[in-house]
């Protein structure tokens, strides 16, 4: 989308907000909205604070406000210089199962990854456990960097038993929709989660800094019959993936 549009939707959308809130509220929510229905897409190049005060008519300080709350939210990032980027944030709800592929691709963006290994070897202590496989059973082993819109978002490393998935080969982007082809597409998981910092070798591959904050997750999943098909760690950049909790009394 062009500046001077992007600036008139803006402007459309911010006479539309509540009068009651405070100007500074109002535009961070105009432009929020056009952000969270991909109107704009993640990587744009926003228009500086000069030009949006100017052509809104709203005051330097009244812009540089929005555009603070939003780069907190993760929503921007300002990173180079004084060029603002829409920023690439997922959501992922944590009360379904869903694939990564799924998730970037509800977001209306272009799920991808960029393979690091996938071969097939004898389990490890750790996928032995969480698998409950024998120590000499072999498993695919899957490391890649996951990407929305080309962006690498998160790391990941998954092991299937070679019974439910004989070749790597066989995965493409989605793991899921392979799984899905033989018919053991997962149907519940259990997943953990905590915070880490980001190795120098997190750093290269989510192109962030080394010790940024990551969110890491261990996740096993089950077949209907409660056989483990899967077992999966991953690593995503804290700065751009939300999980989102729905809770019940």
């Amino acid at each position: 989308m062009a500046a001077n549009s992007l600036i008139d939707m803006v402007g459309a959308t911010l006479g539309e907000t509540a009068s009651d809130l405070p100007l500074y509220k109002r535009l961070k929510a105009a432009i929020e909205t056009a952000i969270r229905s991909n109107t704009v897409k993640a990587g744009a190049v926003l228009p500086g604070e000069r030009v949006i005060a100017e052509r809104l008519s709203l005051s330097r300080v009244t812009v540089r406000k929005a555009l603070a709350l939003l780069e907190e939210e993760g929503l921007l990032n300002r990173r180079h210089g004084f060029k603002t980027e829409v920023g690439s944030r997922v959501e992922k709800s944590l009360s379904t199962l869903t694939s990564f592929s799924e998730d970037i691709r509800a977001r209306g963006q272009t799920p991808g990854c960029i393979w690091l290994s996938k071969h097939i070897s004898r389990a490890s202590p750790t996928e032995m456990m969480a698998l409950g496989i024998a120590g000499n059973a072999n498993v695919v082993r899957m490391r890649r960097v996951r990407t929305a819109d080309g962006v690498p978002i998160a790391v990941e490393m998954s092991a299937v038993p070679v019974r439910f998935l004989p070749s790597p080969d066989m995965v493409d982007n989605s793991l899921y929709e392979a799984l899905e082809t033989r018919g053991f597409l997962p149907q519940r998981a259990i997943q953990r989660m905590r915070s880490r910092a980001a190795s120098a070798e997190d750093a290269s591959q989510l192109h962030c800094e080394p010790g940024a904050p990551l969110l890491m997750t261990e996740r096993r999943c089950f077949l209907a019959d409660g056989q483990i098909v899967e077992y999966c760690e991953t690593r995503y950049k804290g700065d751009v993936y939300d999980f989102v909790f729905e809770l019940q009394r």
